[in-house]
């Protein structure tokens, strides 16, 4: 059994840093391609459900035939709609499409969960300055007399 890669998990401890800027460097449409390709081959359902699915979250047509279009490195000038993202990762069910875009700039997505512990954790670092200045105005204020 061959096993997939994954090409679109991000280590945990690894600050993301984003594409250099520099002319073409920020064309991904062959990685783009290969990851909604790879999104498409684990995912549980067929293409034509995928599509189906599509179809019902945007409310505009979405077939197989662009599917496959989208995928195939011989279609350049097919290209993914990024208005289409949301629909096919709730199709999928994944949020890899969306973490690797945001890796490509440098950031990271934190869904649910993860999301709320990060604030939760920002929202202590906040509370724990504000005491440490609290506490040096305190001391400031009794030298004063």
């Amino acid at each position: 059994m061959r096993r997939h890669q994954d090409t679109a998990t991000l280590d945990l401890f690894e600050v993301p840093v984003p594409t250099a800027p520099i002319p073409g460097a920020l064309n991904f449409s062959h990685q783009l391609r290969r990851l909604l390709s790879d999104l498409l081959k684990t995912c549980p359902h067929s293409r034509e459900i995928v599509a189906a699915r599509m179809s019902e979250l945007t409310g505009e047509a979405v077939t197989k035939h662009q599917l496959d279009s989208w995928t195939a490195e011989s279609r350049e000038a097919w290209r993914f709609p990024l208005e289409y993202l949301p629909a096919f990762e709730v199709a999928v069910e994944t949020t890899s499409l969306i973490a690797w875009v945001s890796s490509v700039r440098g950031g990271k997505i934190l869904m649910g969960k993860e999301a709320l512990d990060a604030e939760i954790g920002k929202l202590e670092r906040l509370k724990e300055d504000a005491a440490r200045k609290i506490k040096q105005l305190k001391h400031a204020m009794g030298e004063m007399g």
